[in-house]
């Protein structure tokens, strides 16, 4: 039963969040309010927003460490994951500046994360810390875009904008539909995932670094695969570093406000390494403009395999410092 809890909350949560950023949008456009600012708030917030619903659902539940366990997972299944097993169908081209550019963002987002994660707890001011750090990326990310000389292109390519607005009427039950779907699906997921974490004899933390983070991380795989399918697997790329930025920034910072969430000893010990290692292998690829191609691509799935292997073998034993 529990595991059919977690099917339905993740499909919850797919669809509750597309209808989310559908009305939204929707909205936005009516009021005038101009598409990179959608792409950058509306767009970006809406798409992370049912796991920013499960991260706030986990603490206020009791189970802080399955939020902390889903954003590193996410993290390390985004790089390993979701640009792996695409690189391996069509080569992603790293030399954007735009991709350095948030690539070396990303970097110094994690980096910021372990050190104060290594204080023990992530508390409501370094929760605070999180989304002034993010209200200076967006806006960072916008002044660099209308600074750009392809900034009527950018406007056009900017996903989950469309060209005509749907009415009020509808815009407003989406958003309202999406929001309850959300709450529904977040709870389904979390009282799932706890479930299992006992009938298996491991903590909600290891749970969350690996059914919940890759549940949470399908839709971006399938929206990579599909991008690799039509020569485009680039633009999933960037899509890959935004989306591990936010979710450092955005929902460890909204789930903090809710409650204290603790950092157990073997997140410091090994899984926020690995998260950090994963990061630094596109370095290379970011400085000297390489291509991510087939080799790439099967040695990072190659690495996630190896690391949910380790998991599994260790996730009971790891239970105590979890």
């Amino acid at each position: 039963m529990a595991y059919f809890q977690i099917l339905g909350g993740l499909v919850l949560l797919v669809f509750a969040g597309d209808f989310l950023v559908r009305g939204s949008v929707s909205i936005a456009q009516r009021f005038g309010i101009p598409t990179i600012l959608i792409g950058l708030t509306v767009v970006a917030f809406g798409t992370s927003a049912p796991e920013m619903v499960v991260g706030i659902n986990a603490v206020l539940s009791g189970f802080p460490t399955l939020a902390l366990g889903n954003v590193v997972g996410s993290n390390i299944a985004n790089i390993w994951l979701v640009i792996g097993v695409p690189a391996i169908v069509a080569p992603m081209m790293c030399a954007s500046p735009k991709f350095t550019q948030n690539m070396m963002i990303m970097l110094g987002v994690s980096v910021i994360f372990m050190a104060l994660a290594s204080t023990g707890v992530i508390t409501m001011p370094i929760g605070l810390v999180f989304i002034l750090l993010l209200a200076a990326f967006l806006y960072f990310s916008a002044r660099r875009a209308q600074a750009s000389p392809n900034y009527d292109e950018l406007l056009v390519e900017i996903d989950g904008v469309p060209d005509e607005p749907d009415g009020v009427l509808v815009s407003i039950t989406l958003i309202i539909g999406g929001l309850v779907g959300l709450i529904i699906g977040a709870n389904l997921l979390v009282t799932g995932s706890v479930e299992i974490a006992r009938a298996l004899g491991v903590s909600e933390a290891v749970i969350g670094l690996t059914l919940v983070a890759i549940g949470t991380s399908i839709p971006e795989l399938v929206t990579a695969l599909v991008a690799a399918v039509r020569k485009e697997a680039d633009v999933a790329l960037g899509n890959v570093i935004g989306s591990n930025i936010f979710n450092i920034l955005a929902i460890l910072g909204a789930s903090s406000m809710f409650g204290d969430i603790p950092v157990p000893e073997g997140f410091l010990k090994f899984d926020i390494w690995v998260m950090l290692a994963a990061s630094l292998m596109l370095l290379p690829f970011a400085v000297f403009r390489w291509n991510l191609g087939r080799r790439a691509g099967v040695l990072f799935t190659g690495l996630y395999i190896a690391y949910i292997y380790v998991l599994a073998q260790g996730g009971s034993a790891m239970s105590g410092t979890y």
